[in-house]
């Protein structure tokens, strides 16, 4: 099988038309608003709270009390939708 010829030389390749320009553009200049931001912090604070709360004094509290075994829920749905948040921010 014959070799292949390999050119030490200037190269002939030459760029497809309208690609001369490899500047990097921006797609979202603006990133996320700042509520966004506030908002997940919030909720996941607002779930760890709950919970230890709960842990804590959540027989004392009247309204924690009647809720139960629904102060998990409550808790850690806070914190799951802050975390599904995340992936929103930019």
């Amino acid at each position: 099988m014959p070799k292949q010829k390999i050119n030490s030389g200037a190269s002939n390749y030459t760029a497809p038309a309208g690609t001369t320009s490899r500047t990097p553009v921006k797609l979202n200049a603006t990133g996320t608003p700042r509520w966004y931001i506030v908002l997940m912090l919030g909720l996941m604070i607002l779930g760890l709270a709950w919970l230890v709360v709960n842990y804590l004094a959540g027989p004392s509290i009247d309204f924690m009390a009647n809720l139960g075994a629904w102060n998990y829920l409550i808790g850690f749905a806070l914190l799951i939708v802050g975390l599904l948040m995340t992936m929103g921010w930019k």
